[in-house]
């Protein structure tokens, strides 16, 4: 077996495998503490890298497009050191890090592993249930159906809808941003109804507005991962490469054909808006910013 062992976490290899365990010091972001060890089967590796650099290098794996349900959901967005699939190396182990990259390196020449996308995850993501709370909410996801309960902090338009579920039959993708600590970042569920909605996140009942903390809004990747791996993957949809080709697409945007009824589920939307409005749950203000973003949608 080939094996590092370094305060950002442990590499493992037995010819078939690599599992990476993350390590426990504090400077381990709660990210991939939280995700815990990953077991990476060597058919979904594409290659491996050691990268020397004058105090510390790195260990990169890199993994075959479509193969893992986590970069997937991610898009490539996740911060570096959040990254399970690198490892920081002192460089008195350098010689360690470049044996393990060797020995992954060969098993993939003998194995004859292809490189070319994978028709379906061989990495299953994280286990369910999984609940993560947010500077908007928490977000929950039990394997059928998602459930979004609004924080006190959330926009009144959210929070007077109530718990939002809904079933992962009814999704069609998830879009996620990280919260950068200079910008917000978001999740949001992508319905047949909602794929051409054009609501910000902080107004649309269907999406987690990510402002607050960095470290903990980082967490709703672990519910992006668990629902992006029960849904269809990419192979089956005729996306583009990586994050499913929906990088270079606008927030919303989809290759999915507008719903026969769409323009029904925005005049429905108009009316709850305006019961709404009536009640004075909204005030003006807000109520005539939403109507207007949702009249973006018959565009």
């Amino acid at each position: 077996m080939a094996e590092i062992i370094q305060r950002d976490g442990t590499w493992a290899f037995d010819g078939t495998t690599v599992r990476i365990t993350p390590g426990l010091h504090r400077s381990v972001p709660l990210f991939r503490q939280t995700y815990g060890e990953i077991t990476v089967p060597l058919e979904a590796v594409a290659g491996v890298v050691y990268e020397p650099e004058r105090r510390r290098g790195r260990l990169r794996l890199r993994l075959r497009e479509g193969a893992d349900p986590l970069l997937q959901a991610t898009g490539g967005r996740l911060p570096d050191a959040a990254d399970p699939y690198r490892l920081l190396v002192d460089i008195d182990r350098s010689g360690v890090a470049e044996y393990v990259a060797e020995e992954i390196r060969h098993a993939l020449l003998l194995d004859q592993i292809p490189k070319d996308p994978t028709k379906a995850y061989l990495l299953p993501g994280p286990p369910v249930p999984v609940s993560v709370r947010s500077s908007d909410g928490t977000v929950s996801f039990d394997g059928a159906q998602v459930r979004i309960d609004w924080a006190d902090t959330s926009e009144r338009v959210k929070r007077a809808t109530g718990p939002r579920i809904v079933a992962v039959g009814d999704l069609v993708q998830v879009e996620w941003l990280p919260n950068t600590g200079y910008e917000d970042g978001f999740m949001r569920f992508v319905t047949r109804e909602t794929v051409f909605s054009k609501l910000p996140p902080e107004k649309d009942p269907y999406a987690l507005d990510l402002w607050g903390s960095t470290r903990r809004d980082l967490l709703t990747a672990l519910v992006a991962t668990a629902v992006t791996s029960r849904l269809p993957h990419p192979s089956a949809r005729g996306e583009g490469e990586g994050d499913g080709g929906f990088r270079d697409r606008p927030p919303g945007a989809s290759r999915i054909p507008p719903p026969a009824d769409h323009h029904d589920v925005l005049l429905r939307r108009l009316r709850e808006l305006g019961q709404l409005h009536r009640e004075g749950v909204l005030t003006d203000e807000e109520f005539t910013m939403t109507k207007a973003a949702v009249l973006r949608g018959f565009r």
